[in-house]
């Protein structure tokens, strides 16, 4: 039987005022517990699941970055006990339609991957603090490896929308499960691809071609999800080329409404600082200052 619908209205995240990913406070936003009708959940490879949702209004509001706590139904022996964070793929009001892109590899993917077209799934959302465009942005680079290109695909569709030009360096174990490449061309980004299996997403190539592009044309703003290993480039490229950054920051999660301090991460007090605090990555997060995160 179903809870009562959840609706947290004008809730803000007084703790991330001091975050340096911009100088405003943490964003007010709206959280309901949306039940949503499932159109189609297809396979797009081997590994990956393209689920698109009707979803109520409140859901349809979701930004680039920010994430819907998914109750994923049982599957076989899986029943899983905790809603599964899920990132935004896509959203489309005019349509009425969110989208996510998922990995089937746990007991809440597995469960998702059993979905079929008619069924409902609750969705608490939209949650959390997303991307951040400086003003007066003309260039943004999207660094994202494995399903970290589908938290990343959303921020490409409103940064040209918003008149900035963008590029998108997808890297993958091979090229036939390196995604979002058409979806990305067709809003208008750039999109470069390296896969292991070509030998080309190596940290040594990447950085070249990241430097490179950036000669060409300077980015106004770098952001990663994904890898630990592209953070840490990133990072240092930051540093290097005095550009700002960003990161959406994968985490298991609790409550996803910053009770439950269950997704508790280490940062930096300050970019470049030695100091530590700790912070909610569902509440504060999931996207932070690219220099803070450790």
């Amino acid at each position: 039987m179903l809870s009562p619908p959840l609706h947290v209205v004008g809730g803000t995240a007084a703790p991330a005022c001091d975050r340096p990913l911009s100088d405003r406070p943490a964003p007010a936003f709206t959280v309901a517990e949306n039940l949503c009708t499932v159109l189609s959940n297809d396979w797009v490879n081997p590994e990956y699941k393209h689920l698109v949702l009707k979803a109520p209004p409140i859901a349809l509001t979701a930004r680039p970055g920010q994430f819907f706590h998914l109750a994923c139904p049982p599957s076989g022996t899986d029943s899983p006990y905790l809603r599964r964070p899920m990132s935004l793929y896509r959203v489309d009001p005019a349509q009425g339609h969110v989208e996510f892109l998922y990995k089937v590899q746990g007991a809440g993917t597995r469960g998702l991957a059993f979905l079929n077209p008619g069924d409902t799934l609750d969705a608490v959302g939209p949650v959390g603090v997303g991307f951040d465009l400086p003003a007066d942005c003309r260039h943004v680079l999207l660094l994202a490896r494995g399903v970290g290109l589908a938290t990343l695909a959303p921020l490409a569709d409103y940064a040209i929308r918003q008149g900035a030009a963008v590029t998108a360096v997808l890297s993958a174990r091979s090229p036939a499960l390196v995604m979002s490449e058409a979806y990305l061309r067709e809003v208008g980004a750039r999109v470069h691809t390296v896969t292991d299996d070509e030998q080309t997403s190596d940290i040594v190539h990447v950085e070249s071609l990241i430097r490179d592009l950036h000669a060409r044309e300077p980015f106004d703003l770098l952001t990663t999800c994904g890898s630990n290993r592209l953070l840490l480039l990133l990072q240092r490229l930051s540093d290097d080329l005095h550009v700002p950054g960003q990161v959406a920051l994968e985490q298991h999660m609790g409550c996803a409404l910053g009770m439950c301090y269950g997704c508790v991460k280490p940062f930096r007090k300050a970019p470049g600082a030695t100091v530590l605090t700790y912070k909610r990555v569902c509440w504060d997060g999931p996207v932070f200052d690219l220099q803070e995160t450790v």
